[in-house]
């Protein structure tokens, strides 16, 4: 497992602020990140990271980075886990469940099917978890991709609203809203 540090700052998921504490005491909140294969995770993650777009696809094995964040006005280490593509009759992990503070849930806008299945991984988390809900956020990726674009803006913001989640469309290519998120 690669693990890296990073120390600039930028805003994170809006997780639970009143775990952070004032003072010098560095928080860590941990968000994992999942969907379907080719959904864009990874590229997602590297461009918030490290500010650049990967263009070729190399399934991950999971990666947790790390990065300092500045969060209403306090400093917080986010640990960001870059999970392996779901499939349906996948095992969520109990990593991506114990000790997460957050989630992001991602699908690609040119595929039904990752829509389809970010609704059966939220399902395995409260299952999993136990809990009616968790801290997600929603992210339609690829919004770039216009002409293979399968799902409209309106099927993202709906799904969102019946969740009672936050939610956005992004493209990792361009770096359009990905600090938005995370």
């Amino acid at each position: 497992m690669r693990e890296k540090k990073y120390k600039n700052a930028y805003p994170i998921l809006k997780i639970n602020a009143a775990g952070i504490m004032a003072g010098n005491t560095l928080k860590a909140r941990t968000i994992a990140i999942l969907g379907s294969r080719e959904v864009g995770k990874s590229s997602l993650i590297i461009q918030f990271v490290e500010n650049h777009f990967v263009e070729s696809y190399h399934p991950s094995v999971e990666t947790t980075f790390r990065k300092v964040i500045r969060y209403k006005g306090h400093e917080v280490e986010a640990e960001i886990i870059d999970t392996a593509g779901q499939v349906e009759h996948s095992i969520l992990s109990f990593t991506h469940v114990v000790g997460i503070h957050g989630y992001i849930l991602v699908y690609s806008v040119t595929s039904k099917q990752s829509f389809e299945m970010v609704k059966i991984i939220r399902n395995k988390i409260l299952n999993y978890s136990g809990r009616e809900s968790v801290p997600i956020v929603l992210v339609g990726n690829k919004m770039d991709l216009h002409q293979q674009r399968q799902l409209t803006f309106e099927e993202g913001k709906n799904l969102a609203s019946h969740w009672q989640c936050a939610w956005t469309e992004a493209t990792a290519k361009r770096n359009d809203n990905i600090s938005m998120f995370i």
